[in-house]
């Protein structure tokens, strides 16, 4: 049986997605563990943890019709630089949210960072808006001073505030607010 969101290969440039690759999986765990204070992900995760994710989550998931997330390798030069996807797929209300993590020492290029989530978004949106023919991608953004850059750069792509869910998340001690922002199908005929 063939996956079924494996037609979605997109490429701009040097950059490229394609369906999660399982030579990625521990990098991904590494990347995820170094950047937990940004992620909900509340313990270090373990390679047979994230190896059985992957086999019982992950892979099968890719199989369903209406799957609960697609997620993507992220390749520079076919090189893996980071991960993400669609999560949380309503499919009734037609809305996903959208997930993206770089290796952790890409995000000390400030501009750099901008360039390559600014090309995961527009992979997004098209699969969000072409491909599923969804009306909305949102994002949930933990208010952190390490996070400003990737706020900035979902409003210059086109996200808007929607509000703040004040003391959401438990993290180090302490409680931290998430900001919520979309992005419509409307917004993404306009900019076409």
């Amino acid at each position: 049986m063939k996956r079924k969101y494996h037609q979605y290969h997109l490429k701009y440039k040097e950059y490229e997605i394609l369906p999660i690759r399982k030579e990625d999986i521990l990098l991904i765990k590494e990347w995820r563990n170094k950047q937990i204070s940004i992620l909900r992900q509340n313990k270090f995760l373990t390679s047979y943890q994230q190896m059985k994710y992957y086999r019982t989550f992950i892979i099968p998931n890719s199989y369903k019709r209406k799957p609960e997330m697609i997620l993507f390798s992220y390749l520079l030069k076919k090189k893996c630089i980071g991960y993400g996807g669609l999560v949380h797929i309503d499919w009734i209300n037609k809305k996903v949210e959208l997930s993206f993590l770089l290796e952790p020492s890409r995000l000390l290029d400030e501009k750099q960072y901008e360039i390559e989530f600014s090309i995961f978004i527009k992979f997004m949106k098209k699969i969000t808006f072409e491909k599923l023919k969804f009306n909305k991608i949102y994002t949930e953004t933990f208010d952190l001073l390490e996070r400003k850059k990737h706020i900035e750069v979902l409003e210059k792509n086109g996200f808007k505030f929607e509000g703040r869910l004040r003391q959401n998340v438990y993290k180090n001690g302490k409680y931290i607010d998430s900001l919520i922002h979309g992005y419509l199908k409307e917004e993404y005929e306009l900019e076409k």
